[in-house]
């Protein structure tokens, strides 16, 4: 007989993001879309924690909330956690040590790998919803070295302003257009830039436009989570060896 363990509510999803509480609307590609991903995730919403709270004000008075939350996924099955915005960097320290399983807070802590891959010369860069508060706590707090250049979408048509705004309606046209702006702001000030790594998950969308204009790999939170989960759940091959557990 075999038997198999149980001890949570919901089985076969091991990724749980913890969401900002928003109204905007997410199209595929965007984190809090479900149909982004590949496997099957567990969401959770923060209440009362809202972007313009997390992006230019400080999280970490929030961070009772997001324990709360992050416990309620572990409970209910989730293996691993991440969020839905880069600048909860500044509570990964806290997040882990009080969840108990691995955290992954921000895109941004893919900087570090990213640099590693590219030749020398080059450079790994961040572009952020908000340039203007993104602040070296947060770089420091994702393991991102001081010098890495930033860019920010922060005086676009739409993106910024409505993301932040949580506006009810949004022109994901005009979005798309302050990121190619952004891009060729990114070629033109910094001809070295090797890399880009998106800070905010609601760019994901765009991360192939973003490669077509620049050349560059494009690197984000769906790089970031696909990668995660591919360690709490790793694909079985199927092999001709005896298992060695008998």
């Amino acid at each position: 007989m075999s038997l198999q363990s149980g001890g949570k509510t919901v089985f076969g999803a091991t990724v749980g993001i913890l969401m900002l509480e928003t109204r905007f609307p997410r199209i595929p590609g965007d984190m809090g879309n479900a149909m982004t991903w590949p496997f099957p995730v567990h969401y959770r919403v923060v209440r009362g924690a809202s972007p313009d709270k997390v992006v230019r004000g400080d999280p970490r008075v929030l961070l009772d909330a997001f324990v709360e939350a992050g416990r309620d996924l572990v409970a209910t099955g989730a293996d691993g956690i991440t969020t839905n915005c880069g600048f909860l960097a500044l509570v990964q320290d806290e997040l882990r040590a009080a969840l108990g399983v691995p955290v992954a807070t921000s895109s941004l802590m893919q900087v570090p790998m990213v640099q590693a891959l590219l030749p020398p010369g080059r450079k790994a860069v961040i572009l952020t919803i908000s340039k203007a508060t993104l602040s070296p706590a947060h770089l420091s707090a994702a393991g991102v070295p001081a010098d890495t250049p930033v860019f920010g979408t922060d005086g676009g048509r739409a993106f910024t302003r409505d993301i932040l705004g949580d506006a009810p309606q949004i022109d994901f046209a005009a979005c798309r257009h302050d990121m190619l702006d952004a891009a060729d702001q990114i070629l033109a000030q910094q001809p070295d830039a090797g890399a880009i790594v998106l800070e905010c998950t609601n760019m994901v969308p765009y991360a192939a436009d973003l490669r077509r204009r620049t050349g560059l790999p494009v690197y984000s939170i769906y790089s970031m989570v696909t990668w995660f989960q591919s360690g709490l759940m790793p694909r079985r091959f199927a092999q001709d060896i005896d298992d060695p557990r008998g």
